[in-house]
Protein backbone atom coordinates (compact mmCIF):
# COMPACT_ATOMS: atom_id res chain seq x y z
CA UNK A 1 0.00 0.00 0.00
CA UNK A 2 1.16 3.80 -0.94
CA UNK A 3 0.82 6.45 1.09
CA UNK A 4 1.81 9.99 0.56
CA UNK A 5 2.17 10.36 4.54
CA UNK A 6 6.11 9.69 4.66
CA UNK A 7 7.00 9.98 7.91
CA UNK A 8 9.78 7.12 7.85
CA UNK A 9 10.73 5.65 10.90
CA UNK A 10 8.19 6.78 13.56
CA UNK A 11 8.53 6.67 16.99
CA UNK A 12 5.67 8.05 19.29
CA UNK A 13 6.77 8.96 22.92
CA UNK A 14 4.17 8.62 25.25
CA UNK A 15 4.00 9.89 28.88
CA UNK A 16 1.64 6.80 30.25
CA UNK A 17 -0.20 3.86 28.18
CA UNK A 18 -3.05 5.47 25.88
CA UNK A 19 -1.37 9.15 25.35
CA UNK A 20 0.19 7.37 22.16
CA UNK A 21 -3.55 6.37 21.19
CA UNK A 22 -5.53 9.82 22.48
CA UNK A 23 -2.92 11.61 20.11
CA UNK A 24 -2.38 9.86 17.22
CA UNK A 25 -3.86 6.42 17.30
CA UNK A 26 -5.30 7.40 13.66
CA UNK A 27 -1.76 8.64 12.50
CA UNK A 28 0.31 5.19 13.94
CA UNK A 29 -2.80 2.95 12.08
CA UNK A 30 -2.02 4.85 8.76
CA UNK A 31 1.20 4.65 8.79
CA UNK A 32 1.32 1.27 9.92
CA UNK A 33 -1.02 0.02 7.40
CA UNK A 34 1.23 1.81 4.32
CA UNK A 35 3.83 -0.48 5.78
CA UNK A 36 5.65 2.07 7.82
CA UNK A 37 7.68 0.99 10.80
CA UNK A 38 5.97 2.70 14.10
CA UNK A 39 7.23 2.30 17.03
CA UNK A 40 5.88 3.66 20.65
CA UNK A 41 7.70 4.56 23.68
CA UNK A 42 5.85 4.58 27.06
CA UNK A 43 7.96 6.45 29.80
CA UNK A 44 6.16 5.36 32.53
CA UNK A 45 4.68 2.65 34.44
CA UNK A 46 2.19 2.82 37.89
CA UNK A 47 4.61 1.81 40.87
CA UNK A 48 3.19 1.08 44.34
CA UNK A 49 1.73 2.81 46.55
CA UNK A 50 -0.07 5.40 44.21
CA UNK A 51 -1.00 2.07 41.47
CA UNK A 52 -0.62 -1.45 42.65
CA UNK A 53 1.16 -4.32 40.37
CA UNK A 54 -2.17 -5.60 39.30
CA UNK A 55 -3.04 -2.25 37.78
CA UNK A 56 0.26 -1.61 36.32
CA UNK A 57 -0.15 -5.15 34.53
CA UNK A 58 -3.69 -4.69 33.03
CA UNK A 59 -2.60 -1.17 31.93
CA UNK A 60 0.06 -2.62 30.10
CA UNK A 61 -1.65 -5.49 28.57
CA UNK A 62 -4.84 -3.05 27.89
CA UNK A 63 -1.82 -0.82 25.55
CA UNK A 64 -0.18 -4.03 23.96
CA UNK A 65 -3.57 -5.17 22.47
CA UNK A 66 -4.22 -1.70 21.24
CA UNK A 67 -0.82 -1.25 19.51
CA UNK A 68 -0.92 -4.83 17.99
CA UNK A 69 -4.55 -3.50 16.90
CA UNK A 70 -2.80 -0.25 15.14
CA UNK A 71 0.30 -2.19 13.90
CA UNK A 72 2.77 -0.66 16.06
CA UNK A 73 6.05 -3.17 15.01
CA UNK A 74 7.71 -2.73 18.88
CA UNK A 75 6.71 -1.02 22.27
CA UNK A 76 9.44 -0.01 24.59
CA UNK A 77 9.07 0.41 28.38
CA UNK A 78 11.14 3.32 29.91
CA UNK A 79 9.26 2.13 33.48
CA UNK A 80 10.31 5.17 35.18
CA UNK A 81 7.57 6.17 37.87
CA UNK A 82 4.08 7.85 36.72
CA UNK A 83 2.93 11.19 37.90
CA UNK A 84 6.36 11.45 39.68
CA UNK A 85 8.67 12.32 36.70
CA UNK A 86 9.58 15.54 38.31
CA UNK A 87 10.99 13.52 41.36
CA UNK A 88 13.40 11.62 39.18
CA UNK A 89 16.89 13.21 37.78
CA UNK A 90 16.09 14.95 34.43
CA UNK A 91 19.34 13.27 33.14
CA UNK A 92 18.13 9.92 33.63
CA UNK A 93 15.01 9.97 30.97
CA UNK A 94 17.53 11.96 29.17
CA UNK A 95 19.83 9.27 28.72
CA UNK A 96 17.28 6.22 28.22
CA UNK A 97 15.58 8.43 25.59
CA UNK A 98 19.02 8.88 23.41
CA UNK A 99 19.36 5.20 24.10
CA UNK A 100 16.14 4.46 22.71
CA UNK A 101 16.65 6.87 19.54
CA UNK A 102 19.70 5.49 18.99
CA UNK A 103 18.49 1.98 18.92
CA UNK A 104 15.24 3.33 16.79
CA UNK A 105 16.60 5.59 14.22
CA UNK A 106 13.56 7.43 14.27
CA UNK A 107 13.08 9.89 11.34
CA UNK A 108 10.13 11.07 13.02
CA UNK A 109 9.44 12.05 16.50
CA UNK A 110 5.55 12.17 17.76
CA UNK A 111 5.50 14.23 21.14
CA UNK A 112 3.59 14.88 24.17
CA UNK A 113 2.82 18.97 23.80
CA UNK A 114 4.83 20.61 26.05
CA UNK A 115 2.21 22.87 27.35
CA UNK A 116 0.38 19.65 29.04
CA UNK A 117 -1.04 20.13 32.45
CA UNK A 118 0.53 16.86 33.23
CA UNK A 119 4.00 17.32 34.30
CA UNK A 120 5.24 14.01 33.26
CA UNK A 121 4.14 15.41 29.78
CA UNK A 122 6.36 18.84 29.97
CA UNK A 123 9.38 16.34 31.29
CA UNK A 124 8.89 13.59 28.42
CA UNK A 125 9.21 16.19 26.05
CA UNK A 126 11.67 18.24 27.12
CA UNK A 127 14.09 15.24 27.21
CA UNK A 128 12.84 13.79 24.15
CA UNK A 129 14.37 17.46 22.52
CA UNK A 130 17.39 17.11 24.50
CA UNK A 131 17.76 13.29 23.07
CA UNK A 132 17.62 14.67 19.85
CA UNK A 133 19.71 17.57 19.26
CA UNK A 134 20.64 18.08 15.67
CA UNK A 135 24.27 17.82 16.53
CA UNK A 136 24.69 13.95 16.18
CA UNK A 137 25.48 12.14 13.37
CA UNK A 138 22.03 10.86 13.08
CA UNK A 139 18.70 12.56 14.67
CA UNK A 140 15.24 12.89 14.18
CA UNK A 141 14.85 15.19 10.80
CA UNK A 142 10.97 15.87 11.93
CA UNK A 143 9.50 16.42 15.33
CA UNK A 144 5.77 16.90 15.74
CA UNK A 145 4.18 17.25 18.84
CA UNK A 146 0.29 16.27 19.43
CA UNK A 147 -2.39 16.64 21.66
CA UNK A 148 -3.92 14.80 24.57
CA UNK A 149 -7.44 15.52 25.57
CA UNK A 150 -7.99 16.34 28.97
CA UNK A 151 -4.46 17.24 29.55
CA UNK A 152 -3.40 19.56 26.44
CA UNK A 153 -6.85 21.48 27.06
CA UNK A 154 -6.69 22.16 30.52
CA UNK A 155 -3.60 24.14 30.84
CA UNK A 156 -3.62 27.73 31.65
CA UNK A 157 -4.58 30.04 29.35
CA UNK A 158 -1.98 32.97 28.32
CA UNK A 159 0.45 31.20 31.28
CA UNK A 160 1.26 28.19 29.29
CA UNK A 161 1.62 27.66 25.25
CA UNK A 162 -1.15 26.82 23.72
CA UNK A 163 -1.88 23.75 21.50
CA UNK A 164 -2.53 26.10 17.87
CA UNK A 165 -1.73 22.96 15.44
CA UNK A 166 -0.41 23.56 12.40
CA UNK A 167 0.16 20.47 10.67
CA UNK A 168 -2.84 18.22 10.29
CA UNK A 169 -2.65 14.09 9.13
CA UNK A 170 -6.10 12.84 7.69
CA UNK A 171 -7.41 9.50 9.60
CA UNK A 172 -10.62 9.75 8.11
CA UNK A 173 -9.53 5.73 6.81
CA UNK A 174 -8.53 4.90 10.47
CA UNK A 175 -10.67 6.70 13.00
CA UNK A 176 -12.14 4.00 13.48
CA UNK A 177 -9.50 1.92 14.51
CA UNK A 178 -8.20 4.46 17.04
CA UNK A 179 -11.50 4.16 18.76
CA UNK A 180 -11.48 0.65 19.09
CA UNK A 181 -8.26 1.16 20.10
CA UNK A 182 -9.04 3.52 22.93
CA UNK A 183 -11.72 0.96 23.29
CA UNK A 184 -9.47 -1.92 24.50
CA UNK A 185 -8.10 0.83 27.71
CA UNK A 186 -10.89 -0.24 29.73
CA UNK A 187 -9.16 0.91 32.99
CA UNK A 188 -8.81 4.36 31.26
CA UNK A 189 -12.00 5.00 28.96
CA UNK A 190 -14.42 7.11 30.47
CA UNK A 191 -18.16 7.96 29.56
CA UNK A 192 -19.17 10.73 28.06
CA UNK A 193 -19.11 13.08 28.40
CA UNK A 194 -15.36 12.72 29.86
CA UNK A 195 -12.96 13.82 27.38
CA UNK A 196 -11.64 10.27 27.58
CA UNK A 197 -14.37 9.06 25.78
CA UNK A 198 -14.59 7.13 22.44
CA UNK A 199 -17.63 10.21 21.72
CA UNK A 200 -15.14 13.07 22.64
CA UNK A 201 -12.23 11.66 20.36
CA UNK A 202 -14.58 11.50 17.38
CA UNK A 203 -15.76 14.85 17.91
CA UNK A 204 -12.65 16.26 18.15
CA UNK A 205 -11.14 14.32 15.03
CA UNK A 206 -14.15 15.42 13.07
CA UNK A 207 -13.16 19.14 14.18
CA UNK A 208 -9.80 19.12 13.29
CA UNK A 209 -10.77 17.30 10.39
CA UNK A 210 -13.61 20.46 9.13
CA UNK A 211 -10.09 22.89 10.00
CA UNK A 212 -8.69 21.25 7.15
CA UNK A 213 -11.67 20.58 5.20
CA UNK A 214 -11.30 16.19 5.41
CA UNK A 215 -13.78 13.87 7.44
CA UNK A 216 -11.67 13.71 10.49
CA UNK A 217 -7.81 14.27 11.42
CA UNK A 218 -5.63 14.89 13.63
CA UNK A 219 -3.67 17.75 14.94
CA UNK A 220 -0.33 18.43 15.41
CA UNK A 221 2.38 21.12 16.26
CA UNK A 222 5.45 21.35 13.80
CA UNK A 223 8.41 21.51 16.33
CA UNK A 224 11.77 20.96 13.87
CA UNK A 225 11.67 19.84 10.23
CA UNK A 226 15.11 19.81 8.63
CA UNK A 227 14.44 19.22 4.97
CA UNK A 228 18.36 18.02 3.59
CA UNK A 229 19.60 18.41 -0.04
CA UNK A 230 20.52 15.20 -2.20
CA UNK A 231 24.27 14.21 -1.21
CA UNK A 232 24.77 14.28 -4.92
CA UNK A 233 23.46 18.22 -4.96
CA UNK A 234 26.16 21.29 -4.56
CA UNK A 235 25.31 24.57 -3.63
CA UNK A 236 27.24 27.38 -5.72
CA UNK A 237 28.70 30.11 -4.17
CA UNK A 238 27.68 33.50 -4.42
Amino acid sequence: MTDPLAFGRTLVVAPHPDDEILGAGGTIARLARAGQDVFVAVVTAGRPPAFSPVQAATVRAEAEQAHALLGVRRTFWLDFPAAALSETPHSELNTALQALFGQVRPTTLLLPFCGDIHRDHQLAFASALVAARPHQPEYPRMILAYETLSETNWNAPYLTPGFHPNVFVDVGETLSLKLEAMGLFETQLKAFPHERSREALRALALLRGATVHVDAAEAFVLVRQVVQCAKSETVAGV
